[in-house]
């Protein structure tokens, strides 16, 4: 533990105990001797920090009212790290995003960093982060974040995938979704008197309005967006019970799918899963790309999805490859 770590710990120790800290207790809980212990009060107390001694109840305490501030930083080694591991996950996730604000910070901790000879901008070359197949924030994420965090109502313009229509909308922002390397909005649409989830890079001419954002309880935004499998909202319709073989069954016993998720092993090294869904596109998404090596049990309407899906598969490889279209370019050369 380094000085500065200490001292942290110490003002920790002082200030969640309401009657003085004894000597030994001190000690301890810093794994400290006597004669370092007062090597650390006298440095403290010359720095300006109001630290006594009550003889009366044998303990250290601070007087009250007087404004103070500790040396050196504000960050354990571990916290430290942890927030410039938090940087440089906020900055991979969307390169362009938030680049210009979260600049000033990384100067900050690389500077306490070298201070503290923790290896300054060594940890953003050591810590890779993969994106795959994300779509990017869009263009209206400045406007969306504001209205969200400013409570107030947000228009604009939406292309839905699945249907190729646009629209206007009028919605609360509840909360901004990151999922799977996406970002999907979370509101209270006007137009269709529900709860809706818009994907961020759809959303165009977004406008900050003057009108308070209507607030939905938590609870229920849960029990909305986050009680069924993925990012499709609402109330589970039934549960998908899936064996997996004994060899994906080391992988699988360890990853979280949904949180109302039960697993349990075989007899025979084979691992079920049931989770709870309320659509079967994504599920089946990430169910058939285990191949061979998973099984849908239950229900039976699941079950006979994905039997379609493989089978039309399948009808792709059966004729062989077929011939790519051979693409004839007409121009002039040099």
């Amino acid at each position: 533990m380094d000085q500065f770590e200490r001292y942290y710990r110490f003002d920790n120790i002082i200030r969640r105990h309401r009657l003085p800290v004894s000597r030994q207790v001190i000690e301890k809980e810093l794994e400290i001797s006597r004669a370092t212990f007062q090597r650390m009060t006298r440095e403290l107390q010359a720095f300006g920090v109001p630290l006594e001694f009550d003889r009366d109840r044998n303990g250290w305490y601070y007087q009250q009212g007087v404004a103070f501030e500790l040396p050196g930083m504000w960050f354990t080694h571990g916290e430290l790290f942890a927030l410039m591991t938090a940087h440089e996950l906020l900055a991979n996730t969307e390169p362009s995003l938030l680049k210009d604000a979260l600049e000033p910070l990384r100067k900050k901790i690389d500077v306490l960093m070298a201070a503290e000879h923790l290896g300054a901008g060594e940890l953003p070359k050591r810590v890779r982060i993969i994106r795959v197949a994300g779509r990017g924030p869009g263009l209206c994420f400045a406007s969306v974040a504001r209205a969200l965090v400013e409570r107030r109502q947000l228009q604009f313009d939406y292309r839905a995938r699945t249907t190729s229509t646009d629209s206007s909308r009028t919605v609360a922002p509840q909360r901004l979704t990151h999922y799977r390397d996406n970002w999907y909005l979370d509101a209270w649409c006007h137009e269709r008197k529900d709860l809706r989830s818009f994907a961020l890079e759809r959303v165009v001419n977004a406008r900050v309005g003057e009108k308070a954002a209507r607030n939905i309880a938590t609870n229920k935004l849960h029990d909305h967006f986050a009680s069924a499998y993925g990012i499709f909202a609402g109330k589970p319709i039934a549960t998908a019970r899936l064996i997996f073989s004994a060899h994906r069954a080391q992988w699988v016993a360890d990853e979280m799918w949904h949180p109302a998720q039960r697993g349990l092993f075989l007899p025979d090294g084979r691992y079920q899963l049931d989770i709870p869904y309320s659509h079967s596109r994504e599920l089946l998404m990430d169910v058939l790309k285990n191949g061979a090596d998973v099984e849908i049990v239950a229900p039976e309407s699941l079950r006979n999805e994905a039997i379609a899906h493989l089978t039309a598969a399948l009808k792709k490889y059966e004729n062989g490859p077929k011939a790519a279209p051979v693409l004839v370019f007409c121009g002039v050369t040099e």
